[in-house]
C-alpha cells in the first residue's frame, strides 16, 4: 500500500457559525477589526487555513488566515 502524503496543515481550529475576534494585518488599516461570524471553511494557503468570515457589525464578508483570528 502506498504511504498517505503528510499535511504540514492541521483542522479548522474554529467550527462554522462561531463567532470571533478578527485582526487584520497591519498591510491593512483600513480594514476593521471585531467580531466576525465564520461562514465557510476554506482551502489551505501554503500552511495556514482559511476562513470566510462575515462582520457582524455591517454584514462584509471576507477571507482571512486562521493566524488572524481569536
Amino acid at each position: 500500500m502506498p504511504a498517505e502524503p503528510l499535511s504540514a496543515v492541521k483542522d479548522h481550529k474554529y467550527p462554522v457559525e462561531q463567532v470571533v475576534h478578527f485582526t487584520p494585518g497591519r498591510s491593512n488599516p483600513e480594514v476593521s477589526s471585531g467580531r466576525y461570524e465564520i461562514v465557510r471553511h476554506l482551502p489551505p494557503d501554503g500552511s495556514e487555513n482559511l476562513y470566510r468570515v462575515r462582520s457582524l457589525d455591517d454584514n462584509h464578508e471576507r477571507v482571512v488566515r486562521e493566524s488572524q483570528l481569536a
